[in-house]
């Protein structure tokens, strides 16, 4: 993904800012949790009549950025969009939803399209041959446990030719069908991998999985991070529960007004320390005061291993901590923490990286808030070096920001596919679909920095970005070109 340019959109607006404007427009509001909700600019009554505080309240304006989605229509937009709409009901004219590109409307036709194709030729698993297929098929997924009434309920179905299980995205408009995850199991040695692929691609693959089945006044939900743990927690525990789209990787900003009827969100997000990092990132999104964080350890792993464990769900989900603890603390408090760091060694040095064992010696691996600089003589390989070290963590869910302020983004992204496919593209053209295809699954994006810039422009576009999509990595090549050489003299 590319960010907008520094010149270009995303001017920060506060949250004090957008209760003015709403104040001073006669827009009715509720204050919620990361948003304000509003009756929709789009729904129901026209022209120059006021909002009335009695429509339903379906627009939400996202408090940090100040994007709007309306639940109703799915129009959405910026700021700008969202208060040029507003002038245009002051003139009498219907405000017409933000378009997003042809090219976007075209490409989620056609994804849309595809996943018909191979949502009508999936099975319901209960459907196959016979029983001996079907039980081979759930013990390869580990979902022995999971009944066929839990994966009718959630729509799922199995595609016989790619052995993959099949999640819908419905709207939750109307409940047609948006879009997929498939999920296939890779074999190498004895450890099980699960590979997922998204119609539409990554980051237009906005399902909340479950939603559909969530009843309008369910305030309770318990938010995971993939598809299988939110059919065990529903089955183990009848609790409402919904999968994010990316996992641990990221909670995207548009997703947060189907969350605000919750008054209490339980994240448990899966079994590892990363998780947990994940789990503390996205409360404050959600709002600290109403989330409760599940803490990965030996008796409480991911939702659908405890439910294959037998292991009480229930009582896990009644242990989890508040995410809002206040900010002096105890040892007491640490001592469960500190614990966790010593059982988990090899975690809490960081994700390792899979090309450079002599690295992790080093570095132990990459850690979210250290700051690590590489120097070395002009053209001795140090942006073809880092592009790699980037790459491989890119690969393992490491969200990624690059600022190049030295080579172009076009010449940048040309060493990384080619080192991501490593082979000569160029000697094998007919390859490069494919290639380019699963390179930009990858969380990789780029900001459009040329030569020296403002370093507030840099650090806003910054912050913006781990905002939208969880940036845990930036890469920022070269320095001194992002300072320029007036500040020579100025402590760096």
């Amino acid at each position: 993904g590319v960010l907008p340019s520094p010149d270009g959109p995303a001017p920060s607006v506060s949250i004090t800012e957008i209760r003015q404007y709403l104040r001073a427009q006669d827009i009715p509001f509720h204050d919620g949790y990361s948003c304000l909700h509003t009756p929709s600019l789009f729904t129901g009554d026209r022209g120059d009549q006021p909002l009335s505080a009695n429509a339903p309240f379906t627009l939400f304006i996202d408090k940090t950025t100040g994007s709007f989605l309306c639940t109703a229509t799915l129009a959405e937009g910026t700021w700008q969009d969202f208060q040029a709409n507003v002038e245009m009901r002051h003139h009498g004219v219907t405000p017409i939803p933000p378009a997003s590109s042809e090219e976007t409307e075209e490409e989620m036709r056609q994804a849309r399209e595809d996943a018909r194709c191979i949502w009508e030729r999936a099975l319901p698993l209960w459907e196959l041959l016979d029983e001996k297929e079907t039980k081979e098929t759930k013990a390869l997924f580990g979902i022995s446990q999971v009944t066929d009434a839990t994966l009718k309920r959630f729509g799922v179905r199995y595609l016989r030719t790619a052995r993959s299980l099949v999640f819908p995205w419905f709207s939750p408009q109307d409940a047609t069908l948006k879009g997929l995850k498939l999920l296939r199991v890779e074999k190498k040695g004895g450890t099980k991998t699960y590979v997922e692929e998204t119609l539409p691609r990554f980051d237009s693959y906005r399902n909340l999985f479950g939603l559909p089945l969530i009843g309008r006044r369910d305030t309770e939900l318990v938010l995971t991070g993939w598809e299988l743990d939110a059919l065990a927690l529903h089955q183990a525990a009848g609790v409402a529960s919904l999968a994010l789209p990316r996992g641990a990787s990221s909670l995207p900003p548009t997703l947060l007004p189907y969350l605000e009827q919750f008054k209490r969100i339980t994240l448990w997000l899966g079994e590892d320390l990363r998780s947990w990092e994940a789990a503390k990132l996205f409360a404050r999104k959600l709002s600290l005061k109403r989330c409760s964080l599940v803490r990965p350890g030996n008796l409480q792993p991911r939702p659908l291993e405890a439910l294959n464990q037998g292991l009480n769900v229930t009582k896990i989900l009644r242990s989890a901590l508040l995410a809002s603890h206040k900010s002096i603390i105890s040892f007491r408090q640490l001592r469960e923490e500190v614990f966790g760091e010593l059982v988990n060694t090899e975690q809490v040095s960081g994700v390792k990286w899979t090309r450079f064992p002599e690295l992790n010696k080093l570095l132990k691996g990459h850690r979210r808030g250290e700051l690590t600089i590489f120097t070395g003589p002009t053209g001795s390989g140090k942006t073809t070096f880092i592009s790699e070290y980037a790459l491989d963590l890119c690969m393992q869910g490491v969200c990624t920001l690059w600022g190049s302020f030295e080579i172009n983004n076009v010449r940048l992204a040309k060493i990384m596919l080619t080192q991501f496919a490593g082979r000569r593209l160029e000697d094998q053209l007919e390859l490069y679909d494919e290639w380019a295809d699963r390179f930009e699954e990858l969380p990789l994006y780029f900001m459009t920095f040329h030569g020296q810039q403002n370093i507030k422009t840099v650090i806003d576009t910054m912050q913006h970005a781990v905002y939208m999509y969880d940036i845990t990595h930036v890469v920022v090549d070269n320095l001194q070109f992002m300072m320029g050489h007036e500040h020579l003299s100025v402590d760096r």
